[in-house]
C-alpha cells in the first residue's frame, strides 16, 4: 500500500494496516463503512468529502497517510506483537524523515501496541518524534462501535485546531 505523503505535513494520519479491500483498491481508508473521508471532512480537515481514490489530493492540503504494519489483513486482530513493534520502529523512522508537525495515529490499541505505551489514550500524547508530536485518535472503523462518527469529528476537529496552531 503506497503512503501518501510529502515532507513538512501539517499531519500524518497513520491507521493500523490496509484491510484487504484498501490492498485490492490501493486506496487507504476504502471499505465503505469505513468513517476515516466522512469525518476527516466533517471535522474541517478537508472542504468537502474526498473519496478513498481522492487520496493523491490529501499533501495539498498539508495531510498524509500511512499505516503502522504493511501487511493487508481482513481484520488488526490477525497482526502480531512483534509487527506492531516492528512497524513502530519503521513509523518512527518515516516520522523523522518527513517531520510532520504531528503523527496522527487511529486507534489507541495500535498506538499502544507500536510504542509500548499500555497507558495512552486517545488525545495529545507526551512523547514527541523528532519535533513531531504525538495524537491518538479512535479508530474509524465500522466496527468501532464506541465513538459514532459525530463524535470522532469531534475529536479529530480538535487535533486539526491545534494542527493549525
Amino acid at each position: 500500500m503506497p503512503d501518501v505523503t510529502a515532507d513538512g505535513l501539517r499531519v500524518l494520519f497513520c491507521g493500523i494496516n490496509p484491510g484487504l479491500m484498501t490492498a485490492a483498491s490501493g486506496h487507504h481508508f476504502a471499505r465503505p463503512g469505513n468513517r476515516f473521508w466522512p469525518v476527516l471532512h466533517l471535522s474541517g480537515f478537508t472542504p468537502r468529502l474526498l473519496k478513498p481514490s481522492e487520496q493523491g489530493e490529501l499533501p495539498s492540503y498539508g495531510l498524509g497517510i500511512t499505516n503502522v504494519v504493511a501487511r493487508a489483513t481482513a481484520r488488526a486482530d490477525e497482526l502480531t506483537a512483534d509487527e506492531y513493534l516492528e512497524g513502530g520502529r519503521l513509523l518512527t523512522a518515516k516520522v523523522q524523515r518527513l517531520r510532520p508537525r504531528w503523527l496522527a495515529v487511529v486507534g489507541v490499541t495500535a498506538y499502544r501496541a507500536a510504542f509500548g505505551d499500555r497507558r495512552a489514550g486517545v488525545g495529545p500524547q507526551e512523547r514527541t518524534i523528532g519535533d513531531s508530536r504525538v495524537w491518538v485518535l479512535p479508530n474509524p472503523s465500522g466496527l468501532n462501535a464506541h465513538w459514532t462518527a459525530a463524535t470522532m469529528a469531534e475529536e479529530f476537529a480538535r487535533l486539526r485546531v491545534a494542527a493549525e496552531g
